[in-house]
């Protein structure tokens, strides 16, 4: 009798134990495409926010700055900067950039509506983050600059003094999202949308943007580091003539 209580109470004893057994391998399968998928969507959606950005940049920043120079020229018979007595059709009499005070001036003395920009008075500037998180600042200026066009015979390049729209500090996703949008590819060297540094290039091939996200603020050495601020390049926009 003994011998039998004692194997129902290790019986009983035994049924009162947790279960220890672990995950099962499809369990486990599970739980990490659950992750991947949470991980994806928030990529996807940074994505998406930061392309809607630079749509707001290039529909009411640099095209509504383009319709304002249009303006200016259809109200006054002239480009900004120029000598109403004597037009020369150059931006700033070809003197130089002409930005700040004295762009924001020439438009509202013709009257004209500029871009909201940041704020009051900084119409020609525009905030966003770039690619690790860090603010950046744009600005739009007007210029008359060497251009490069088609010469005479087929390949061949000259180049000619046009006015541009200057769009300084400008990160490479915005210039290569600015550039496929107005010109349809990004190319750095053809179209209307240039890097200023190759807009007068007289070289057959096209060429890329010389920056990416790699190379920090005010370097061109790839360093890769998710706190720095991304390095910025500046870009002309041909205006109508």
């Amino acid at each position: 009798m003994k011998n039998i209580a004692a194997m129902n109470e290790e019986q009983a004893m035994s049924f009162a134990k947790p279960s220890q057994s672990g995950f099962s391998l499809l369990e486990l399968s599970m739980v990490l495409v659950v992750i991947g998928l949470i991980i994806g969507a928030t990529l996807v959606g940074k994505d998406l926010q930061r392309n809607a950005v630079f749509q707001k940049i290039n529909t009411g920043f640099v095209q509504g700055w383009a319709q304002a120079y249009q303006s200016h020229f259809d109200r006054t018979g002239m480009v900004v900067g120029d000598n109403p007595t004597a037009p020369t059709l150059k931006v700033n009499l070809g003197n130089g950039e002409f930005c700040d005070a004295a762009l924001q001036t020439a438009m509202d003395a013709a009257g004209v509506r500029m871009p909201a920009g940041r704020a009051e008075g900084q119409e020609d500037r525009a905030s966003y983050l770039d690619s690790n998180g860090n603010p950046q600042e744009g600005q739009a200026c007007f210029n008359n600059v060497n251009w490069s066009i088609n010469g005479s015979a087929p390949g061949s390049y000259v180049v000619r003094l046009r006015n541009v729209m200057v769009l300084k500090n400008l990160t490479p996703a915005l210039a290569r999202f600015l550039d496929s949008t107005i010109d349809g590819k990004p190319d750095a060297r053809f179209g209307l949308f240039r890097e200023a540094a190759k807009a007068n290039k007289t070289t057959t091939p096209g060429e890329p943007w010389s920056i990416d996200n790699r190379m920090p603020f005010g370097s061109t050495t790839p360093i890769n580091q998710d706190e720095l601020q991304v390095a910025v390049v500046t870009a002309y926009y041909l205006m109508n003539e």
